[in-house]
This record gives C-alpha cells, structure tokens and sequence, in this order.
C-alpha cells in the first residue's frame, strides 16, 4: 500500500514523463509511493507512454479521460483513483521542485495538518522567471481569493501542494472542479478551520511540453469565485447565461432601432434581424464565458448555433404564450412580463445546455468538460 500518492495532470507532455518519474524515484527515496497521471486525451501519445511504463513499474498508472478537460477536475478524479492516505498534486511540466515531497509529507505526519502548501511566497519561496505581467495577474488573483477562502495562507493559488485522504473525502462532494485552481477550491470547500503548513519553493521553467494555461483561465477562475460564493443559491452557469441575455437585449436595441429609423424595413423585418442577430450574439457570449469548459469550434459550432437558435425561438414562444395566460389571469401587467421572461429564459438554459453544449459534445474539438455521459474514463495499473 503506497503511503503517497502523486497526482499530475497532463496535456501533451510526452517529453517530460521519463524525467518527471526518474525525479521522483531519486527524491522518495525510503517512501512508499505511486504516481497518478491523468491525460486528458493528449495528442502527443504521453498516456500510451505512461501505459508501456506501467507495466515495468506498478507504481506508474494512467487514468485517460476522453472528450473533456480541465485541471481541477482532472486532479479529483486522479484523487478518486488511489486508496493512498496521503496526496499530493504537482504539474507534469518539471516546474515543481519534487525534492520538496518528503519534507511536505514529514510536515503532514509529525504535524497532523490537514494540508501543506508548496508556497511561492514565504522565505525560501520565489515566483521565478514569472513576468511582470503574470506577476501582477498571480498578485490580483490571490487578492481576489480573500473573498472565498477564509484560511490565512501566503500563496492559495500554488499548484503544489499534499492533503490528507480525510481531508479529500470530507470535501470532495463540495469541489466546484472549475479552472485551475483546485487547492483554492479545496480550501474554500473546507466547513471548518483547517491545519495548514507551508514551506517555501522556487518556480521552476517549464523546459518542454504544452502548458494548460491559456486566455480563458482568468474566466474559469472568476467562475470558480463566483461557484463558491453563490454556493447552491443559484447555478453560476444560469447566472452568467442570464447576464448574457441581458446583454443581448442591448444588442438587439442596437441592432433595431437603427434598421428601423435609417432602413427602408418594416419594423417586423427589423425586429426579426435584430433578434437573430441577438441570437448569435448570446451564443457567441455563451460558448466563449457560460460554457468555456465545453466551448464549440468548427463544424460543432455552426451545429450549436442552430440548436441555440431553435432552442430560444421556441422559448420566445413560451415566454409570449404564458405571459398572455398570466394577464388573462388578472395579473398586473409587470408580473405577467417577468413570469413569461423567466420561464423562457429556463427552457432556454435547459434545452440549450442538453442540446447545444450538451456534456461530452465536441471531442475532437476540445470541448471538454467533467463528468460527462458520453465519455470514457481508462484506468490502468
């Protein structure tokens, strides 16, 4: 039974796999380990890779995820897979400083703590060849995770990190799994004070491989703030759809008034433009922020703006047929309005997140996304 577990997240790092195990077999020297890697379906062959390894070292295994993606839900799962008590999570990229397992696994034991923090801001601790923009990024982040974790740590956004299985399973049902920061999610999950350590590293370079962060990762942290403050009050995807429609309208205002003032089109005309080009906005909206983790590309996108625009013509529908109902009804004029706009805008978030971002859709065009029906998960040892 292995004492830890290390958890590594990979996309394409094929190049890195030998490195990072040859590493860790020279820094955990004398403990009882075993490495998880979870590939979200890498292009570069690392999880065939990892699979040849395993069956000359039983300490390497691969869990392969196909058609979704993500850091923090792909950490879970790799959590998920080992009965280990404690557990570790590093990147793949050799950024992290695997010399710092046994201390972190030491100050874990001797101390009792729930969770020890690989920090890149205490003594001893740097951000590396971090640039001044992503220096001033790191800083706004953490700034903004004041209003989330209530937990005095120096770096809640380190990637590097170890927790106890306990702690693992009392929080696991409470993980948004959103964007990239699962220790933050983690921390913020917590219903009670926890025991934390942290100990100083340095940021390594990454040397090769593909690096998970790209521009829509400040979206998926904002997401995952937003999760862990509405909690189950409202679904932050419904928010952030309904925000979309709101803007929509002003779209559909800007698109109207100009074809019916300064157009020779009548104003049925005008509105029908308007509103699909209200359509096509929402959808653009919704694919680029509501549903970044499943977002379309290709050929999946013009099939989902089809489905988006037949979902909200028939929700446009409702919205008008139970708002004339409710006025039939004696109900003021305002009540009636707000009643049709709701009810429409929950078929349209129901129907559209069935059928146009519906959850394992687009594998072959990255759209991926956790827990997904129509996907598979391969483990092996």
């Amino acid at each position: 039974m292995p004492e830890l577990a290390i958890i590594v997240p990979t996309l394409n790092e094929r190049s890195n796999v030998e490195p990072l195990l040859a590493r860790l077999e020279s820094a955990l020297s004398g403990i009882q380990w075993e490495v998880i890697f979870v590939d979200d379906d890498s292009t570069d062959g690392t999880a065939a890779l990892v699979r040849q390894l395993s069956l000359s070292d039983p300490r390497v295994r691969i869990v392969q995820r196909i058609g979704r993606r993500g850091l923090s839900s792909a950490v879970v799962e790799g959590m998920l897979a080992t009965a280990a008590p404690y557990l570790a999570v590093m990147d793949g990229d050799l950024q992290h400083d695997e010399r710092l397992l046994p201390a972190m696994l030491g100050k874990a034991k001797s101390g009792n703590l729930d969770v020890v923090i690989a920090s890149r801001y205490i003594q001893g601790g740097s951000v590396g060849e971090f640039s001044k923009r992503r220096s001033l990024l790191s800083g706004l982040g953490k700034k903004l995770s004041r209003f989330v974790c209530h937990h005095d740590v120096s770096d809640p956004m380190s990637g590097y990190f170890l927790l106890s299985r306990p702690l693992f399973e009392e929080v696991v049902h409470n993980l948004s799994g959103l964007g990239f920061k699962i220790l933050l999610d983690i921390l913020a999950s917590s219903r009670r004070p926890l025991r934390i350590g942290e100990l100083g590293y340095t940021f390594g370079t990454r040397l090769s491989g593909e690096s998970k962060l790209d521009t829509a990762v400040g979206v998926e942290y904002i997401l995952l703030l937003a999760d862990k403050l509405m909690g189950d009050a409202l679904p932050v995807r419904f928010a952030l759809f309904a925000l979309v429609g709101v803007v929509g309208v002003g779209v559909h205002l800007a698109i109207l008034g100009p074809l019916h003032f300064w157009t020779p089109l009548s104003f049925l005309w005008a509105q029908a433009l308007a509103t699909l080009g209200a359509m096509i906005s929402n959808f653009l909206l919704n694919n680029l922020i509501t549903y970044h983790d499943r977002r379309l590309r290709g050929w999946a996108m013009a099939k989902g703006l089809a489905t988006f625009c037949a979902a909200c013509a028939i929700g446009a529908v409702i919205n008008f047929s139970l708002a004339q109902l409710l006025m039939l009804a004696g109900l003021p004029w305002y009540t009636a309005g707000i009643g049709g706009i709701v009810v429409g805008s929950v078929w349209n978030f129901g129907v559209t997140a069935i059928f146009t971002w519906r959850r394992g859709r687009g594998m072959a065009h990255q759209a991926g996304a956790a827990g997904v029906n129509s996907s598979r998960v391969i483990a092996a040892r």
